[in-house]
């Protein structure tokens, strides 16, 4: 389960211009609006990130004017987004440990999503995807879900001297399409997909992405390949989120290739390798070097631009050439672009 609601140390507190009622607090790499003089220096207290979604209590109902959703995939509760106030920008929300008594002792990043029963905010898959749902992703294929940045600064120390690549973040949503032991299949981001029937591909009733799979001859060329893996991208197309992109037709993104025999990501170099025999696209690399160097403004800096479309990217993700530290494995990560947090609709 990601990481939504977790206890964090209060880092450091700045002013509001003109603002008598409200300050900034700083908790990991993120700034949000809290009241003035309910933290001191070294509180405590719980941080909930962009998306979490809030069930409708008495705690929570001062963001009731700003945060109140209702959807039939939902249902009723309150959604945490960036926002601005009197200039500044606020990401999330840090409310006192005192307003939880059902955490009896807490501990700096002990998550409490569940225990507080806390949801992200999400559409389901099927609004934007179709097609009838086959079961849960097959083979631990892992799901697609990067942390962010200001929620891991550590990533930034662990990865410095090290080789990297950027590639920008598309706005679609999550397919992949794997191959393993002569069967070939399509899954969102949680979900594997039915292979439409004969009738179904008639009335265009199918998934899209079996669709464009079929398009593109993908079944035929991962047998011919042979190899057990799962290629993972973005799904973008007219009809997905806002089409931010400008599509005139469906188009895959990949960002990430999964070995099936050891669920090992392989590395940029086959990335291309294996797009290319399939005659796909890769997500856009913007940078790629030997040493990487940034800290968080400079990456969050990074972040910002636009689409060919005109319209403002979603981000960037971040990972390491090689695998890094005890664990030994590769660091990853995305740093979202506030333009486009602060222009997004619901």
């Amino acid at each position: 389960m990601r990481e939504l609601a977790t206890i964090q140390q209060l880092k450091a507190i700045y002013p509001i211009q003109d603002a008598d009622f409200v300050e900034l607090a700083q908790i990991m790499g993120w700034r949000c609006v809290v009241k003035k003089g309910e933290f001191q220096s070294d509180d405590l207290g719980v941080y909930f990130e962009i998306d979490s979604f809030l069930p409708l209590e008495e705690r929570y109902e001062f963001l009731r004017k700003a945060c109140y959703r209702k959807n039939e995939f939902m249902g009723e509760g309150l959604r945490i987004k960036t926002m601005r106030f009197r200039g500044e920008l606020s990401q999330g929300l840090f409310l006192p440990l005192a307003k939880f008594p059902e955490i009896s002792q807490g501990n700096i990043g002990d998550n409490v999503t569940e225990l507080l029963n806390i949801r992200k905010w999400d559409i389901p898959e099927r609004v934007t995807s179709g097609g009838r749902q086959k079961g849960n992703k097959p083979h631990n294929i892992p799901t697609t879900d990067e942390t962010r940045i200001q929620s891991k600064e550590r990533y930034l120390e662990q990865l410095a001297g090290h080789p990297y690549y950027i590639t920008t973040k598309m706005d679609g949503t999550s397919c992949t399409m794997y191959f393993k032991d002569g069967v070939f299949g399509v899954c969102g981001r949680n979900f594997e997909y039915a292979e439409p029937t004969e009738d179904e591909v008639k009335t265009n009733k199918g998934s899209p992405m079996w669709a464009y799979a079929y398009l593109h001859k993908l079944p035929e060329k991962f047998n011919k390949l042979g190899r057990n893996i799962a290629i993972q991208g973005e799904f973008c197309a007219p009809s997905i989120q806002k089409n931010r992109l400008k599509l005139h037709e469906p188009k895959l993104f990949i960002f990430d290739v999964v070995n099936l025999d050891t669920l090992q990501y392989m590395a940029l170099e086959e990335i291309r390798s294996i797009a290319g025999y399939l005659g796909l696209d890769i997500a856009p690399v913007e940078e790629e070097a030997d040493s990487f160097s940034y800290d968080l403004a400079q990456m969050l800096e990074k972040a910002r631009g636009k689409y060919s479309s005109g319209m403002n990217k979603e981000g960037i993700v971040v990972r390491s050439r090689e695998n890094i530290g005890r664990y030994d494995s590769r660091i990853s990560f995305k740093v979202i672009n506030n333009d486009f947090l602060l222009k997004e609709e619901d």
